[in-house]
């Protein structure tokens, strides 16, 4: 039987090819998403993924939108933490606010949504938690405190999620991705893009695509082995 996997932030960007990807793999995918109903409406239409609309910041939303999942799609044996936010400002002018969004969605997040579904992994003696970092998270990055701490600590859950699940046949593991050509990065002025590139050894933006493989890989059953773990996808720019 397919085995149920849940991307959060799931219908645009890195989350989309992610839900793809799993789905070309075998998977039963749910896509969270945060609010854009139409951009989830048009994802759902072109590639027959379920979509399902919450706020990963909510606690409570979390649990009720596990156990909606759980009821329509079965069991979620995968769980991909990937949706995340930025409200980029220089240390000196961030407001509380700006760090507190930022937290709450891209570290209280990846708790809020694992919390519901471990018990259910833990009792099935299967599990796989997959939280999407970023290299910013491992080096840190100017005008991006609140961002660097919450995927910093993103690593900190998933080193001793590993460590609780390993015996229970629970795995958990981050992918941290460089500078990817997402919607957001190709927005920005070509010269500021040139400028990022020019950092990358490998020459280019990476493709979601290829992170999305990364995430495959290790929500397969044959990467059982591998926990704690962090795969850093970002062309030779860090190496952590």
């Amino acid at each position: 039987m397919a085995r149920t996997a849940l991307v959060t932030g799931g219908t645009r960007g890195i989350g989309a090819a992610i839900s793809i990807a799993l789905k070309a793999a075998g998977y039963r995918v749910a896509a969270n998403y945060a609010g854009n109903d139409e951009a989830a409406a048009r994802f759902s239409e072109e590639t027959g993924i379920a979509t399902f609309r919450w706020s990963v910041a909510d606690y409570d939303a979390c649990a009720a939108g596990a156990a909606r999942v759980e009821a329509e799609l079965g069991p979620i044996e995968v769980l991909v933490n990937n949706a995340g936010i930025t409200r980029d400002a220089p240390f000196h002018r961030m407001t509380r606010e700006q760090w507190q969004q930022v937290i709450d969605t891209n570290l209280s997040g990846v708790f809020n949504m694992t919390h519901p579904v471990w018990p259910g992994m833990r009792e099935r003696r299967f599990g796989r938690v997959i939280v999407i970092s970023s290299i910013n998270g491992q080096k840190g990055q100017f005008g991006q405190v609140n961002y660097a701490a919450s995927k910093a600590g993103d690593l900190g859950i998933v080193k001793s999620l590993a460590q609780e699940g390993a015996r229970l046949g629970i795995t958990a593991n981050a992918v941290c991705p460089g500078y990817i050509a997402t919607d957001m990065v190709m927005a920005v002025p070509e010269k500021v893009r040139e400028a990022i590139i020019a950092q990358i050894p490998a020459g280019r933006l990476g493709e979601p695509e290829e992170i999305a493989r990364c995430v495959t890989f290790l929500a397969a059953d044959d990467a059982a082995f591998i926990n704690g773990s962090t795969i850093s996808a970002n062309g030779a720019q860090f190496f952590a």
